[in-house]
């Protein structure tokens, strides 16, 4: 039992100091982001100098707090702009709160594409792409309609994308509970662990990939690219688009902005298996780096630490290692999530964020189970990046 618990002990102690250093560079990242978004809301650029963006919205459904979300597009303090939504039918439900919303702002323009039953693997993916097609102006605003923003939104998202080497941005995003215990659970993944990632990926190496709920791109930088037919079938078209870019030659940044991201799962079942969609995604989208993902979580390894201390009879070094765990994650959460986000709802309870930290190293182990994941009501099964597993499926015509 002894050399099991030095093994255990050491394993522990590898795992606090990997994620001791992961804790290093999240605030070294947060500080860049800081500093970076302060460069890019100086000189504020004046209205006629800011170019005429079309938003995309896909829906889908009756959504939680849908008829906010939808509004908070129109309420925009920006000179010019449409909006145009898609939808598989004209029957669907979520058509109806958009008519209602955009009969109350005459003066935005606005346009409902109904595009038809996806004939891709990646039903979103292609909804974009039909609404990327019907777009007038010259940049264009991808979100989803689970999001809501505020009037400064297209403000912050397009104005960096009148530099010449820059064309895309995407932004970061806060988890809105509008839900119970489970659905906190999800909204601090989005709200800590996920920006978290995003940030120490843009201090390394900088933004090579996007942000789903959020992304603005150049209508010529998307064209040259082979537009959204390029990756009709892979899981992951925000990230794939954002590489693609990077790849062409542009730059992506990651905006000021920060939106929210409403978010209402009712029960565990729910929330695990939205969570391992996104795992499992990531994993096929950055293999090596995702490996080593395992080591970024501190909880885990406090707890570890704390057993195998305690079959060594050295209580006292368990609960250093447990205790240190502990303020490692509230150090992060804070950091990221009240320096960056500004999540006020998260800090009324940043002290359940270690039990987030947990939750998200068994759901990153269960991710290495299998190739299937679930999205709305469909089933699809992962094949390296793409999707594959639709029966209607075809290829872009």
């Amino acid at each position: 039992m002894e050399t099991v618990g030095y093994i255990l002990m050491a394993v522990a102690a590898i795992g606090t100091l990997s994620s001791t250093v992961y804790l290093g560079l999240v605030l070294a990242a947060v500080a860049k982001f800081r500093t970076e978004s302060r460069k890019l809301l100086y000189p504020p650029v004046a209205d006629a100098s800011l170019p005429a963006v079309s938003m995309i919205k896909p829906v889908h459904g009756l959504e939680p707090q849908l008829r906010e979300n939808v509004e908070s597009f129109f309420r925009q303090d920006y000179p010019k702009f449409e909006i145009l939504f898609g939808a598989d039918t004209a029957e669907d439900a979520a058509l109806e709160i958009v008519h209602e919303v955009s009969a109350r702002y005459p003066q935005v323009s606005s346009r409902i594409i109904v595009h038809g039953v996806p004939p891709w693997p990646n039903p979103q993916t292609y909804s974009l792409h039909c609404l990327a097609k019907e777009a007038k102006y010259g940049v264009i605003v991808a979100s989803d309609s689970d999001v809501e923003v505020a009037p400064n939104y297209l403000r912050e998202v397009a104005a960096p994308l009148l530099k010449p080497d820059i064309a895309m941005t995407t932004c970061l995003y806060r988890g809105k509970n509008v839900g119970d215990f489970w659905s906190n659970q999800t909204a601090m993944l989005m709200s800590v662990e996920e920006p978290a990632g995003a940030l120490v990926a843009n201090l390394l190496e900088g933004m090579k990939f996007g942000l789903g709920p959020t992304i603005a791109v150049r209508k010529e930088a998307l064209e040259k690219i082979g537009g959204y037919e390029k990756f009709y079938d892979y899981s992951a078209n925000d990230f794939i688009l954002g590489n693609l870019i990077h790849k062409a030659g542009y730059q992506v940044v990651l905006s000021s902005h920060v939106i929210d991201h409403i978010v209402n799962q009712s029960t565990f079942r729910k929330m695990l298996q939205n969570q391992l969609r996104w795992r499992v995604t990531e994993r096929y989208c950055r293999p090596k780096g995702y490996l080593g993902m395992g080591l970024i979580f501190a909880m885990p390894f406090g707890i570890l630490g704390f057993l195998s201390a305690g079959l060594l009879g050295a209580w006292a070094l368990g609960t250093a290692l447990l205790a240190w765990a502990v303020v490692n994650r509230l150090v992060e959460a804070y950091a990221v999530g009240w320096v960056v986000l500004r999540d006020r709802p998260l800090l009324r309870k940043i002290w359940l964020y270690p039990t987030r930290d947990l939750l998200g190293f068994i759901v990153w182990c269960m991710s290495f189970g299998g190739t299937k994941i679930a999205w709305r009501s469909s089933r699809f099964e992962l094949q390296g990046e793409r999707m594959v597993l639709r029966k209607d499926a075809g290829n872009p015509s």
